[in-house]
């Protein structure tokens, strides 16, 4: 990995163009076809069978988003009772969590928070949950009172969608979001982010590739909160990735090689299905079964085993996926790209648009 500054991945964005609802459907959002030095294509998600090849292999990540924004207060102390917000981020084990909580300065080891929402029917008792240890970066670790499936249907009543900081700065998270912010593929719960490029399809869609003779696999990678966090580091050699668990079973791995052999091309659909692939791939390419964590931070220099294309959303200036992209087509190249989407309204990050990025080999 090349040691670079991260002020080069910086770039303006208007406010206006961060999407704060999806297109409907939702394959009718725009899709930004890019071939390295070739002319940018305009095109929408439903042209995506056209832009392949017959045996092209698409791979999805399949993880389902849980409500994982909890609002409570802190009890047991004496005086007031400050409003507490928390996004679980990360499982220990049955009944503790890693979180994320504002205002973190209220809250020390010890503490308890009850977590409840008025208005909303909730069929087991309250929600508690004690302050085991406090970190940094405003992470703390909660242990709560219910385990297992009764603290997860607990979650499930009392939590909102996670949505990204700027979107949840603009509006409240409600109902709608509990589909909107979940893909068609949805399966394995345990992300606190959707991977927001599977968000663009539809039965139609995937209907259509079938019949183009592309293939669609599913590996599950549990997108962690860490997804939002800037890069504070000066250098990119300085900044650590939190790790995210996923999975590619051996079935997966088998056809996606066996597809690869005959000249058909991988195609992520998102920067977590490909940071799965890629950590599951040998020095060759060649797929292997993988469950375990990965860590993969992947920035311009990197030399890439398996994926041939990827299909995202427009990221954040300065973020890792950001990075990600302008490894896998060029620093120059997506700058460029970005302008052209900023200049042509392309709608940003999480319920935006799309673009299609082909490496410069394909």
């Amino acid at each position: 990995m090349l040691a670079m500054r991260t002020d080069l991945f910086d770039f303006e964005l208007p406010p206006g163009r961060i999407a704060l609802r999806p297109a409907g459907p939702r394959d009718a959002a725009r899709l930004m076809v890019v071939r390295g030095a070739m002319p940018f294509e305009d095109r929408t998600v439903r042209d995506l069978p056209g832009l392949l090849r017959a045996g092209d292999q698409i791979v999805v990540n399949d993880t389902k988003v849980i409500p994982a924004t909890l609002h409570g207060r802190r009890i047991g102390r004496a005086g007031t009772e400050p409003a507490i917000e928390a996004t679980l981020h990360r499982r220990i084990d049955g009944s503790r969590w890693r979180a994320f909580v504002k205002p973190v300065r209220k809250l020390q080891p010890g503490d308890v928070v009850r977590f409840g929402e008025e208005g909303k029917v909730c069929f087991l008792g309250q929600l508690d949950a004690t302050v085991e240890a406090k970190g940094e970066g405003g992470e703390i670790t909660l242990a709560f009172a219910f385990h297992g499936p009764v603290l997860d249907q607990a979650i499930e009543e009392r939590g909102d969608m996670p949505l990204p900081p700027y979107i949840a700065t603009r509006r409240a998270p409600d109902e709608r979001d509990r589909s909107d912010y979940q893909t068609l593929f949805a399966r394995h719960e345990g992300a606190v982010a959707a991977p927001t490029a599977g968000l663009h399809f539809t039965d139609a869609l995937v209907a259509a590739l079938a019949e183009r003779g592309v293939g669609l696999h599913r590996v599950t990678l549990h997108v962690g909160a860490g997804t939002f966090l800037p890069v504070k580091a000066l250098d990119t050699a300085d900044h650590r990735m939190q790790p995210e668990r996923g999975t590619v079973s051996a079935a997966t791995a088998q056809a996606l090689n066996a597809a690869r052999e005959k000249g058909g091309r991988i195609v992520a659909v998102g920067s977590t299905s490909l940071r799965l692939i890629e950590s599951a791939a040998d020095e060759a390419g060649r797929l292997h079964p993988f469950d375990g964590e990965t860590a993969l931070f992947v920035t311009p220099g990197y030399r890439f085993r398996a994926v041939d294309v990827l299909m995202t959303n427009f990221h954040l200036p300065r973020s890792t996926l950001f990075m990600l992209v302008a490894a896998f087509t060029g620093l120059e190249v997506m700058r460029r790209a970005y302008a052209h989407a900023i200049a042509a309204d392309y709608r940003f990050y999480s319920y935006g648009d799309a673009c299609l990025l082909f490496r410069s080999t394909n």
